[in-house]
């Protein structure tokens, strides 16, 4: 094959792929003279835009580029406010003007409904923030292999970008991260190489309740911090408790496994507690580092609200709340219901529900850890068929078995808590055969800056 003369193309941005960059397509011309499709990948970039881009393999049929140049420019596209963006992987479109987000969030939704046949009307605006900045209460950095903290750059997991803030974190745990990524140089220790699997220093979790202001610092590392760690973790305590008192739990974290995500085998409390407490909807939580917990605060009292307004429970209702987590939907409904039961296949979490919701005071609450559809079959047989059933499930959604459970348990009200329009959609689905409508879809933006949206949903059987 003769040697592709030009690399350079100037492509349209047709749409947006499932994380946020633009796609396009372009035509080159082979060594015989016809012509072949290259579909691209363009981070950054908005749908209408032209744009120049060095494509490096155009041989290949899909490649991810870079553009060199704006040639037509979306009229929502800003500058971004934070110097890492270009490269951290942390945020996709802080290129794009606020209001321009959340009519391209409301757009996915509606899509998302009308192709499994709804009527797209029944789709809400999107609610959106007054400051979307610094809205997250959670946040996992990495190490990389050299000890500088950071996330990873768009597009590669393998390299961690260096930062000096991040605005979509709370102030103040950027600047308890700093204080720690800080320290890590001052003792000059390593981070962990995942290509080698060898080093120390694997990833730093930050969370912060931004009602009670208890912080948690989590590190985790691939040994503990004793012997020739002794030192530097002695330091570590003392210039966190003289910097930030509002840290109630700093914790070090044994992690030896090989999968890339924050777990421990042996945790180390070096000071304060193992938990701290957060507050939603007026409600106490125990917290502790592997607690899924929402993580905007702001936004999932709106969620709360929302649920809790188009539900409308009753103090004569039975309820069941699946996929409960910790409790986050099931403490405020268990308040007007007469009785709520909870299902979540984490043990974990529902020993935290069951623990929050004696925390608060309520009684009439009945926790299960079990998979979602065998834990309905066995709620319903002590507990009988729920007027009121909340979910709130992962991201791949509920499932076609557990929707036709629901189904078949004929719940008068149904309550969908999604954080993935697509398989929500897909799932409520399952439940036009049972009698069911779909009455309202309210989403709300809970990470701004991102693809990700969730929603509200309310269906009723008639």
């Amino acid at each position: 094959m003769k040697e592709i003369e030009s690399k350079v193309f100037v492509a349209e941005i047709n749409g947006l792929d499932e994380k946020g960059s633009g796609k396009a397509q372009v035509w080159r011309e082979t060594e015989h003279g016809t012509k072949r499709k290259i579909k691209l990948t363009i981070p950054q970039t908005l749908p209408g835009e032209k744009v120049r881009v060095f494509v490096d393999k155009p041989e290949r049929r899909r490649r991810r580029a870079v553009a060199e140049e704006i040639l037509e420019t979306h009229p929502e596209r800003i500058g971004p406010e934070c110097p890492h963006f270009e490269k951290c992987g942390g945020c996709v479109w802080q290129h794009w003007d606020y209001e321009g987000q959340l009519k391209q969030k409301t757009v996915h939704v509606k899509k998302a409904v009308e192709g499994q046949g709804f009527d797209s009307d029944l789709v809400l605006d999107a609610i959106g923030m007054d400051n979307p900045w610094h809205y997250r209460n959670k946040m996992e950095f990495t190490f990389s292999p050299a000890g500088a903290l950071g996330l990873h750059e768009q597009g590669n997991f393998r390299k961690v970008i260096s930062l000096e803030t991040c605005l979509i974190a709370g102030k103040e745990m950027v600047e308890a991260a700093m204080t720690v990524a800080d320290w890590v140089k001052d003792h000059n220790l390593k981070g962990y190489n995942k290509d080698k699997h060898e080093g120390l220093l694997r990833h730093l979790m930050v969370r912060q309740s931004f009602i009670t202001g208890e912080m948690m610092l989590a590190i985790f590392a691939t040994k503990g911090p004793k012997d020739e760690l002794q030192a530097a973790t002695d330091d570590l305590v003392k210039r966190i408790e003289a910097n930030f008192p509002q840290v109630k739990s700093l914790l070090w974290m044994e992690n030896t496994d090989w999968a890339d995500r924050t777990q421990s085998e042996n945790t180390h409390v070096l000071a304060g507690r193992d938990f701290i407490y957060d507050e939603i909807a007026g409600y106490r939580f125990r917290l502790w580092f592997d607690t899924f917990f929402q993580t905007n605060p702001t936004q999932a009292q709106k969620l709360v609200d929302i649920a809790l307004e188009i539900g409308k429970p009753k103090k004569t209702e039975k309820m069941i709340d699946l996929f409960c987590g910790v409790g986050t939907f099931s403490l405020p409904f268990a308040s007007r219901v007469d009785k709520l039961a909870g299902i979540e296949i984490v043990e974990s979490s529902i020993e935290s529900a069951k623990r929050n919701a004696k925390d608060n005071g309520l009684t009439n609450t009945y926790f299960l850890a079990k998979d979602a559809r065998k834990g309905i079959d066995e709620v319903l047989e002590s507990f009988g068929n729920p007027e009121l059933l909340l979910l709130d499930p992962p991201r791949s959604g509920a499932g076609g078995k557990v929707m036709r459970r629901i189904g078949r348990s004929k719940p008068e009200r149904i309550v969908y808590v999604s954080c993935n329009p697509d398989t929500f959609a897909t799932d409520i689905k399952e439940l036009e055969p049972f009698g069911y409508k779909l009455k309202v879809v309210q989403p709300v933006d809970l990470f701004p800056h991102t693809v990700h949206c969730e929603a509200v949903a309310l269906l009723e059987l008639e």
